[in-house]
């Protein structure tokens, strides 16, 4: 944020504003990046790496969460309006007596 003009002293040239920082500290801290993934060594040859007790819990509930959707989003109830509209004309048209499903007349066709 830039000082206004009332704020400058008199006696300072105004070809040059200060920056002011409110209310800040130190500035961001910045980690060189190494090449290691999640920032952890590698385990020396011939031992495998030991997972952190949180692990575990994440991937169940993660993989879990996501099984137990699958299979409620396949056993979803079909309640679109097009489904509803075809089952309730179907019903009104028997009501009346007319057949709902096309079928073509037996009468030959002109050739």
């Amino acid at each position: 944020m830039l000082l206004s003009l009332r704020a400058l002293p008199a006696g300072r040239p105004l070809t040059r504003l200060r920056a002011v920082r409110f209310s800040s500290h130190d500035a961001p801290q910045y980690n060189e990046p190494t090449g290691l993934l999640f920032g952890e060594k590698p385990p020396p040859p011939g031992f495998r790496r030991i997972k952190q007790p949180w692990e575990s819990l994440w991937y169940w509930g993660m993989y879990g969460s996501m099984a137990v959707g699958v299979v409620l989003m396949y056993f979803k109830p079909d309640t679109s309006i097009q489904t509803w509209a075809l089952k309730e004309a179907k019903r009104r048209m028997e009501e009346r007596g007319e057949q709902y499903k096309y079928e073509p007349s037996s009468l030959t066709r002109p050739s």
